[in-house]
């Protein structure tokens, strides 16, 4: 819960710092917004954070997720026990994402996306990123009537010239797809996870 409060008050500082009123943007489908308040500005959406609330409410609610795999030997389903849920995401958990750590490494972008109707963080490499570093790229989606989380969808690389994509739908499931190549170097799904705990 504090989880959500934090990010709300996230939200808040960005969104009450809005453009001066009466700028349209021009694009039909978004609309960027700036911040006057350059802490606003400064501030990166703690995703970790967000994360580890998730798995922290599904651990208190007592929950067992139902994991899904999917691969060329076909589907698969396992309960999987709420306190190994932390262990399934971790990959995604060793890089800390939160106010300002990868400022110097990833920019943020903001807009407002009419398509999806969300607010729309998007985060990309603003220089070559060390090899030591797997995640690539990130975004988080909020409602703007309930300024609520929607969605988090995140990018790593693998050794092995793959990819790792978790696309997080708050309070309800979330899948890891492991991407690789084929002889072609077509990009192929070599992989599928999907863990759901909304029933």
């Amino acid at each position: 819960m504090r989880t959500y409060v934090l990010s709300f008050l996230f939200l808040l500082q960005i969104f009450s710092c809005r453009t001066k009123s009466g700028e349209k943007s021009p694009a039909a489908n978004s609309k960027r917004f700036e911040n006057s308040d350059s802490t606003a500005s400064d501030s990166f959406f703690p995703v970790t954070s967000y994360l580890r609330g998730q798995i922290n409410d599904i651990r208190e609610k007592g929950v067992n997720p139902v994991k899904y795999t999917t691969n060329e030997k076909g589907v698969d389903s396992v309960w999987l026990k709420s306190e190994n849920f932390e262990k399934e995401m971790a990959p995604f958990l060793e890089t800390i994402i939160d106010t300002t750590n990868l400022k110097t490494l990833f920019s943020e972008e903001r807009f407002l996306d009419q398509t999806l109707n969300a607010y729309t963080f998007t985060y990309d490499p603003k220089v070559t990123l060390p090899d030591s570093l797997a995640l690539q790229h990130w975004d988080v989606y909020i409602d703007p009537k309930t300024n609520k989380v929607k969605r988090i969808y995140m990018i790593r690389n693998l050794p092995g010239n793959k990819q790792q994509q978790l696309t997080w739908q708050s309070d309800k499931w979330c899948k890891v797809v492991t991407i690789g190549s084929d002889n072609n170097s077509n990009n192929v799904v070599e992989n599928e996870v999907l863990i759901k705990w909304d029933f």
